[in-house]
């Protein structure tokens, strides 16, 4: 598995908060690392960011034999898999919430006491998922156009079914919908989405989200951006709210402005 880090020069006088970036279907650790431009902010703000690859990769790790870009290699949709051949290599959750961080931990000057998580798309459903599992780790959680109901669209189902097996109470898990209706919270939650996003109302479905955190009393920011599209430029015209959204709830003084 390979992952980016950019590390800010105040990591030279001590260990410093983490924010981590879960990326979306077909990236790589690098589609975040380069369009994004997330490091200025993080350079000022004094943030390290992780961004690991979606999927693991390499000599014997299974692909979909269909060739589709949704299932995969470069789909790992942040699940640990139980069903052959997925169950061997697909475990990104477990990547995610627990080997990472103790690599990042032992050998970047990483404060692994103050972290943080988003993420994009498959990226946003992986962020909110692993954040509602590790309810007291992440002083903030937020996400860019997520899929916020996998079990209840096609992207969803096909990768739920494929990696976990037709029994979906084995989902729920793994649908930030169903563990909010399951007891699992949040203190608050930042979304943003575009509106004109090709994807969300067959896939993303922000409505879900934003009625299962209304239910059970989680304060949601969902805001809508007409005109903006899934791309980098979306994300890249907001990160920078994203960022010092998370820096004040990380107890970081120089965050200028919050959302």
């Amino acid at each position: 598995m390979r992952f980016a880090a950019f590390i800010p020069r105040q990591a030279d006088q001590g260990a410093v908060p983490v924010v981590w970036y879960l990326s979306g279907l077909t990236c790589t650790e690098e589609n975040f690392t380069v369009k994004a431009g997330a490091q200025r902010i993080a350079a000022e703000l004094g943030l390290l960011l992780v961004a690991p690859d979606t999927s693991p990769r390499g000599d014997g790790v299974p692909g979909d034999p269909a060739g589709s870009y949704d299932f995969g290699l470069g789909a790992g949709f942040y699940v640990d898999a139980t069903q052959e051949p997925w169950s061997r290599n697909y475990r990104m959750a477990s990547y995610v919430a627990r080997e990472l961080p103790a690599l990042i931990k032992s050998e970047l000057p990483a404060d692994i006491a103050r972290q943080s998580i988003m993420g994009h798309s498959m990226g946003g459903h992986g962020a909110l998922t692993i954040a509602l599992r590790n309810q007291d780790r992440y002083a903030s959680v937020s996400a860019f156009s997520p899929i916020c109901s996998p079990m209840n669209c096609p992207w969803g189902e096909k990768a739920l079914s494929g990696y976990l097996g037709s029994n979906k109470e084995s989902w729920r898990r793994y649908d930030a919908c169903a563990l909010l209706e399951d007891g699992a919270r949040l203190r608050e939650l930042l979304v943003d989405q575009g509106a004109a996003d090709q994807f969300l109302e067959t896939q993303l479905k922000p409505q879900l989200l934003e009625s299962a955190c209304a239910q059970v009393g989680v304060p949601l920011t969902l805001r809508m951006h007409e005109g903006y599209d899934h791309s980098y430029f979306f994300i890249s015209t907001f990160i920078e709210d994203h960022l010092r959204w998370h820096a004040q709830r990380l107890g970081i003084a120089t965050a200028r402005r919050d959302v």
